[in-house]
């Protein structure tokens, strides 16, 4: 077996763990629920605020790397908007909910434990840049779109409103406080009190394995309900065409090799719960999303490693 293979396997075999032990009752959901909020909430910030601090940014191509990626972005979000309203004659918001579905990578719990286990710190560097704005663009996007196919004919679009809430979920949400805390503290030019860092490294180092095993858990919380045909085109718009967008644009746009295998393997990635979290708040498709990101992640296994092998020749 090669080690390309079995870090793939080891990463979805985490994720298929908390799945069986989610789904034998071993563990009850509230289990997932408070992993996950650990893994958001506490672990992963705190690997993201130490990434900032440590990181060597130079030729990661950021702009680029930001261009090629939300190029795939833009293309999966309106095939998936479109697959939704014009095949699946749903409304717009529903149509909102496929683009999210089929655009929101799932970048944290199941993005950073993969990107670090087959690129190392390196490529999780690239990925830092991406999850730097990745959730901000998505939120907004979706908040947008919602406003503009959720509100009534005829009644004005709140861009205040819009704003304070864009604002609100952004500076509140702790992946995006641990960039920038890291950030903040990489400008000072300090380096980390030796106890300090050895919370940082103890917390930040069992993130990875812990998100895996909540994702797991999770899935096996929203399981399948309903609109299977529109979940199951999504899926195929998710894993296939937007990460052969991705391998595209990465060309195109003339990313580094690191960084477009990156780039190339995050936009295969499955749909995040994101889209789900979305759905919720807004009060339509959460069964589409959910079933989405379910379909999905038992996909990739397969098609997350045929895309990461492309990527490896192509970018090699």
């Amino acid at each position: 077996m090669s080690p390309l293979t079995e870090t793939i396997l080891f990463i979805f075999g985490l994720v298929g763990l908390g799945y069986v032990s989610g789904l034998t009752g071993y563990l009850k959901p509230a289990a997932g629920d408070a992993l996950s909020e650990f893994a958001v909430g506490v672990a992963l910030p705190l690997l993201l605020f130490k990434t900032m601090i440590t990181a060597d940014f130079h030729g990661a191509s950021p702009w680029a790397l930001w261009g090629a990626y939300f190029s795939a972005v833009v293309v999966a979000w309106t095939a998936g908007h479109l697959m939704i309203t014009r095949v699946f004659g749903r409304d717009g918001t529903a149509g909102v909910v496929g683009g999210v579905s089929t655009a929101f990578s799932n970048l944290v719990l199941l993005g950073i434990p993969f990107v670090l286990g087959v690129f190392g710190q390196q490529g999780f560097e690239v990925l830092s840049l991406l999850v730097s704005v990745h959730l901000p663009s998505l939120m907004i996007a979706s908040i947008v779109l919602f406003q503009i196919f959720g509100r009534e004919r005829g009644t004005p679009l709140r861009l205040d409103a819009l704003a304070r809430d864009f604002l609100r979920k952004v500076f509140t949400n702790p992946l995006i406080v641990g960039i920038l805390a890291g950030l903040l503290w990489r400008l000072t030019g300090l380096s980390l009190p030796s106890l300090a860092a050895r919370f940082v490294d103890a917390l930040s180092g069992i993130a990875a394995p812990v998100a895996l095993f909540a994702m797991g858990l999770g899935l096996r919380k929203f399981g399948i309900s309903g609109n299977v045909r529109p979940a199951t085109a999504l899926t195929v718009l998710k894993l296939m065409l937007m990460p052969a967008v991705a391998l595209c644009t990465a060309w195109l746009f003339g990313l580094p090799p690191l960084t477009a295998q990156v780039a190339v393997a995050c936009a295969a990635l499955p749909s995040g719960v994101n889209s789900y979290l979305i759905a919720t708040q807004f009060g339509t498709g959460q069964a589409l999303a959910s079933n989405t990101m379910t379909l999905a992640t038992a996909a990739a296994v397969v098609t997350t490693a045929l895309w990461l092998s492309i990527a490896l020749v192509v970018f090699s």
